[in-house]
């Protein structure tokens, strides 16, 4: 259900209405904007009508939310959540994703493999003028033969690479067990696989660190944002939704990208929205056209694979840009930002 408050109205009349609301077991999601306060009741509020807010002198107007998705939801939170990420490593560097005044650029391998190859990508990525390193130290697998990450050992790789750059990490998180070993993740990735791993989701709610959601193969919008539901309903606000494709029955790609989910999420949540497009296509020439395609349509950031040596790479090396291409297209990216007056 959601309160919005008249103009104006002493601290102390809101003071007690919301202790009231807390005495009978609800919760309380407080929005102030610069002419509107809203408080969204998250709990059983069966038993409060709108009739029995609107008696209260400061009441404006009271209704329930439709949407099973509560604190995700635009209704609760009118105005855009901003995720500012500073590197752990170096407070200069970072960005603030979905501002509405930077397209941020995420980069990297999708698998650590050596100390050598993370930090030469980092320095190119960077030097590029991607904001954040992108990386797998775990990695889940179709199958159990293939390459599995170097896991904690690829964790501390990353780091290094971060020491060296400055960037801040974007790595995936799989398990609960392996929490304590992200602790000074700048961005915690959840991956398609676990987005409805609900245990996980409710353990990295509880974390302060950023997290990045992915949606699931086969997800539903609705079902992406309960997944998100479930982070925030834990305590932890900062939520960056990524689309990464979606199965369907063709296979000409190895995912089908849903551009249309940027506009539709950015009118339904205050959440910010990115798009990997590596992971959409499967398909390196294709990877670029997808990326301008992303920016143009609004979305708040892109994570895109680029490895020194695609080749070779042992995971994905068939969806990884080279070093040199991902800088051209970071040069196209900018001029696309430009048109909406943001930058990369």
């Amino acid at each position: 259900m959601i309160i919005v408050l008249k103009n104006g109205v002493p601290e102390n009349k809101v003071n007690e209405l919301k202790a009231g609301l807390r005495n009978r077991g609800l919760d309380i999601h407080e929005s102030k904007g610069a002419d509107v306060t809203i408080l969204g009741l998250i709990g059983d509020t069966s038993r409060i009508t709108p009739e029995e807010l609107l008696a209260n002198e400061i009441v404006e107007s009271a209704q329930r939310v439709k949407a099973p998705y509560k604190q995700a939801s635009r209704s609760f939170h009118p105005a855009d959540t901003v995720v500012n990420v500073v590197s752990k490593a170096d407070s200069k560097l970072g960005a603030a994703i979905g501002d509405g005044k930077t397209c941020a650029i995420m980069a990297g391998p999708c698998s650590v493999e050596t100390e050598e190859q993370i930090i030469e990508v980092a320095k190119a990525v960077k030097n590029s003028g991607a904001r954040f390193l992108r990386g797998g130290a775990f990695k889940p697998r179709t199958s159990p033969y293939s390459f599995q990450g170097l896991g904690a050992e690829g964790l501390e790789l990353l780091k290094i690479a971060r020491k060296e750059t400055g960037l801040p990490i974007v790595t995936e998180l799989m398990a609960i067990n392996q929490i304590p070993l992200f602790e000074d993740v700048d961005i915690i990735q959840i991956g398609a696989r676990n987005m409805q791993n609900f245990d996980l989701l409710k353990e990295v709610g509880k974390l302060k660190n950023p997290i990045l959601l992915k949606r699931g193969l086969s997800a539903t919008v609705k079902e992406f944002l309960m997944s998100a539901e479930y982070i925030m309903a834990s305590g932890n606000e900062n939520v960056i939704l990524c689309e990464r494709g979606i199965r369907t029955f063709d296979n000409y790609t190895r995912n089908c990208l849903d551009l249309s989910i940027v506009p539709y999420l950015k009118k339904e949540t205050h959440l910010p929205v990115i798009i990997d497009p590596s992971h959409a296509c499967g398909i390196r020439w294709m990877v670029p056209t997808l990326a301008k395609a992303a920016v143009a349509v609004g979305a708040d950031g892109l994570i895109i694979e680029v490895h020194n040596n695609p080749e070779k790479a042992l995971c994905d090396g068939e969806q990884s840009l080279t070093p040199a291409q991902f800088d051209d297209l970071m040069k196209v990216l900018a001029k696309y930002a430009a048109v909406e007056n943001r930058t990369v």
